[in-house]
């Protein structure tokens, strides 16, 4: 039997409604449009330009197997910067006021190897909402209980090493996206506790756009390309293990690290905070001031601005950070951040090594 949540927004939550003015403000105030500003647009081009770049020399059969294995990695590491910065704001809805736009530029999601309509309801509807929350949020629960990163996840004998396997695990998360996810996902009557059912056209987008990512990376490669078929294998992998390792890392970094929460429901589904309240036990920024990280991961840093403000386009979250935090602390709220990637990745890593060593204390114990 399923439970819907429900979120305690008795209150109507003073937090939201007063941060959400204060930001509403900053942008009547400076005469500046929420969407893609000029840097945004910059930045599209930069990422969407390499990406068609990198892809053409993969493809123009000019190179040895050598040089194809770092463009292949260049492209994987590409490939997450465009879903990064360009698809993701996009699918939101933030990246224009044009639907059509931000359709045309989600729908560059499926040249990643992803559906951008199953990433809107698991992504979008599910995690955003459920955020952290366990048997909810599908974000959390990392390869089938092989990763245990929170006191709800159930044990298993080989978790006692998972803050060894974890990282390379990541990095099978694009090869999943293609290959397995999306399926999984879109044939499932609920994604979390979610019923989804979906329109007929959905049916044709999923398997033509599957077959075309699969004809211009793997089929049309082998038939253009000089090198053996199990060369280019070795090129394709490297492509999504770096795609994946990049994915993977940075959703990690945002949610699971030192400071965040997996708030647990009642019996009835109630939440014991607002839903606003809640993102921000559940959410970290890290290396927000790097501006190099900022933007290379298109705001995905400032995971906090993105959770409560996810129709806002990122490049204005460094602005609106600060208005964030300073309310954030007037009402008593966590504002969670690292202060760099790397100490976020070493907080991410202490958290797989304390439920490595709680998952083998509770196996002897059973024993």
């Amino acid at each position: 039997m399923y439970t819907r949540l429900k979120f305690n927004n008795k209150s109507k939550s003073p937090f939201m409604a007063t941060v959400r003015s204060r930001v509403e403000c900053y942008f009547s105030e400076s005469n500046l449009s929420p969407n893609a500003n000029g840097m945004m647009w910059v930045k599209t081009l930069i990422f969407l330009g390499g990406f068609l770049c990198l892809y053409i020399l993969l493809i123009s059969n000019i190179f040895s197997f050598w040089p194809l294995l770092l463009i292949g990695a260049l492209l994987g590491v590409f490939s997450a910067f465009v879903g990064f910065n360009i698809c993701h704001d996009a699918i939101h809805g933030a990246f224009s006021s044009n639907k059509i736009v931000n359709a045309l530029l989600g729908g560059v999601f499926h040249l990643l190897g992803a559906s951008p309509y199953v990433w809107s309801i698991t992504h979008n509807g599910v995690h955003h909402t459920y955020t952290n929350i366990p048997g909810h949020d599908e974000d959390i629960e990392v390869a089938s209980g092989l990763i245990r990163l929170s006191e709800e996840d159930p044990v298993n004998k080989v978790q006692r090493f998972q803050h060894w396997y974890a990282f390379p695990l990541y990095s099978l998360a694009s090869l999943s996206w293609a290959f397995r996810k999306d399926f999984k996902k879109f044939f499932q009557a609920r994604i979390g506790q979610t019923a989804v059912k979906h329109p007929k056209i959905e049916y044709f987008n999923l398997f033509f756009y599957k077959l075309l990512y699969y004809f211009l990376f793997i089929a049309l490669p082998l038939i253009v390309l000089s090198v053996s078929w199990w060369q280019f294998l070795i090129v394709f992998l490297i492509m999504h293990l770096t795609q994946g390792l990049t994915m993977g890392l940075v959703f990690q970094l945002a949610h699971v690290v030192e400071g965040t929460e997996f708030p647990v429901p009642s019996k009835s589904g109630n939440m014991e905070e607002a839903w606003a309240e809640h993102q921000m036990h559940t959410t970290a920024n890290f290396a927000a001031q790097n501006r190099l990280v900022s933007f290379l991961l298109g705001g995905l840093n400032r995971q906090i601005e993105h959770h409560l403000f996810p129709k806002i386009c990122h490049t204005h979250y460094g602005k609106i950070s600060s208005i964030v935090k300073e309310t954030a602390l007037e009402f008593n709220i966590p504002y969670i951040e690292n202060p760099s990637f790397f100490a976020a990745l070493k907080s991410h890593y202490r958290i797989l090594r304390r439920f490595s060593r709680e998952s083998t204390k509770k196996i002897c114990t059973a024993g």
